[in-house]
């Protein structure tokens, strides 16, 4: 029998704390005010009174869990907000020099132009965790609620109609009984629910399977983009210096490639963006970063400098055809968790804060008609596709599909396809989801004994580079440990047999916190697999990558996770 619960009304639930929501919660909140200010001038309809606009965060505080590279282009910035510069908006520096370098081992090729698509000039490097903490001021200043340390675990319906989300109850122990200081969650109920969960979203998942929001579209596609903040000597690289990089230290068959942005402060952004649809069941993204901060290009900017904070998370570029429906009885997707993201551009801010915009409107309109049906909603998806996310998706419709035949083959297709505005062969070119493309072990190595060095395993240094323990420790993540794992895995039994022999455990690999570690019981040597939960940063990539699809993450007790400040 279900324990009783408290329940919350509101008129718009915004589902995450990240750009897209904050962007969504503010436009609305903007369009009941002039919605009231003109019927008070005489204009048509009846004033929204004690409208409730509510944003629910599972981070700490807002922006705890915001991290991207990060360039933004300010075109939903001007629209939202477009007095921004006087507001404050926290911009690390305009973009005023940029460079495109192909690396070898120990070289680099830069291009004589920095090609179109990655060239920023007008765009601004921001720390993306301070950007979003910045726009969660001016949402609460609107009227609008936001609640932080509070993770949605559950859509709640009416029928097939979404009608709010319940959060987790907290004070849990390890074995699922009740602590001392348990708390309920509770159920935020809504006239209409907006899903900005970011990348991969947990909720998001469940939406799109029970309403088949993915009839039909490209299985998604993901990096996972691995950074850190370094303080440098002074002088050494300017705010709003732009270094973007291929090849090394990824092989010609791994999409991904690494960035430097230039911060105030004498603080850099360093990081590696590793393509999930990778072969080598050995790549591990994190040491691949490592690995590219000792390339000289990167090394000559960290020296003598000095790292303070990590971060990791995914990101969606499987395009314009792994989009979803937007839109079912109730409910909209927005931002990463609808695959919003311009993968050519290494670009998702802009789209993500004018999705959430657009949604705000559908919303609205919805609200007006006080129809919230799947008919009334579908406006919003009309809307994205004729706006400037719809237009820039459908340009690059098959970018990430053409790097599945290597890094040369696919830059001349990219090419054409800037030419002939996407098309290439064919209009669309088909995926397969992420794990499929991971390869057996003696596939790759024809042996299923590779030696350390075929593997890429490095020594680090812990002066310019870092396991994963320390990296995990300057990205602030903290859980509440005497709680139930937050990471299922549905049979244990596979990782002892089937993975290990096929792909020898690629989890112990994947995961940039270490938060799969395989132990050996000295007793029975036999063979235990240790959740390190605590140190999740959230990226969601062993929920994308797992080979046999067992790992399933879910949100942990509200307020755990990473606590980035400059990311």
């Amino acid at each position: 029998m279900d324990e009783e619960r408290d329940v919350m009304e509101v008129d718009v639930l915004f589902v995450g704390g990240g750009v897209a929501c904050l962007s969504g919660a503010l436009h609305f909140a903007n369009l009941v005010k002039e919605h009231n200010e003109k019927v008070e001038q005489g204009g048509e309809g009846e004033k929204l009174d004690e409208i409730m606009i509510a944003v629910l965060e599972k981070g700490a505080y807002v922006g705890a869990h915001s991290i991207s590279g990060a360039v933004m282009d300010p075109t939903a910035l001007k629209e939202l907000v477009p007095d921004f510069i006087d507001k404050g908006a926290p911009l690390e520096g305009e973009v005023k020099k940029e460079k495109v370098c192909l690396l070898t081992k120990k070289g680099k090729i830069t291009s004589p132009i920095t090609p179109p698509p990655l060239n920023n000039h007008g765009n601004y490097v921001i720390s993306l965790s301070r950007f979003t903490e910045w726009l969660g001021q001016m949402v609460e200043e609107a009227g609008v609620d936001i609640f932080p340390g509070f993770a949605g675990t559950e859509v709640l319906y009416d029928g097939d109609k979404i009608i709010g989300v319940r959060t987790g109850d907290k004070g849990i122990d390890a074995d699922g009984n009740k602590k001392e200081n348990y708390e309920p969650g509770i159920d935020l109920q809504a006239k209409v629910t907006i899903f900005g969960e970011g990348s991969r979203g947990s909720l998001t998942k469940t939406l799109i399977e029970k309403h088949n929001l993915d009839q039909g579209k490209n299985a998604p596609g993901f990096v996972i983009g691995v950074k850190e903040i370094w303080e440098v000597p002074e002088g050494r690289i300017e705010p709003g210096m732009v270094y973007h990089t291929m090849g090394y230290p990824l092989k010609s068959d791994t999409y991904g490639g690494g960035f430097v942005y230039g911060m105030k402060n004498n603080q850099v952004s360093v990081g590696l963006l590793t393509g999930l649809d990778y072969h080598d069941p050995h790549l591990d993204p994190h040491t691949e970063f490592q690995k590219f901060k000792l390339h000289p290009v990167v090394a000559d900017i960290l020296k003598d400098g000095k790292m303070v904070q990590y971060g990791a998370k995914t990101a969606p570029v499987g395009g314009y055809f792994s989009v979803p429906k937007l839109y079912a009885n109730g409910g909209l997707l927005v931002g990463d968790s609808a695959n919003l993201f311009i993968s050519q551009k290494l670009k998702g801010i802009h789209v993500a804060m004018k999705s959430g915009m657009l949604a705000a409107e559908a919303a609205f309109s919805a609200l007006l008609k006080n129809d919230f049906s799947e008919s009334a909603l579908k406006e919003y998806e009309t809307s994205v596709y004729k706006s400037f996310i719809g237009k820039e998706l459908k340009k690059v419709r098959n970018f990430h599909q053409t790097f599945q035949s290597g890094l040369y083959i696919a830059l001349i297709r990219a090419g054409f396809q800037y030419v002939l505005g996407g098309r290439v062969l064919k209009d669309r070119l088909p995926t397969e989801p992420d794990y499929v493309h991971l390869k057996k072990v003696n596939e790759v190595y024809s042996t299923n004994s590779p030696t350390d060095e075929q593997k890429g395993i490095i020594k680090f240094d812990g002066d310019r580079t870092y396991d994963k323990e320390t990296d995990v420790y300057y990205s602030g993540a903290t859980h509440e440990e005497q709680q139930p794992a937050h990471l299922k895995i549905a049979d244990l039994e596979i990782c002892y047999t089937k993975c290990t022999e096929e792909y020898q455990n690629p989890c112990l690999r994947f995961c940039p916190a270490n938060v799969y570690e395989m132990e050996v019981n000295e007793d029975t040597g036999e063979r235990v697999m240790k959740l390190n939960f605590s140190n999740c940063v959230h990226c969601k990539t062993c929920d994308i990558k797992d080979p046999y699809e067992m790992i399933t993450w879910t949100a942990p007790e509200g307020g755990g996770g990473p606590k980035y400040t400059m990311v």
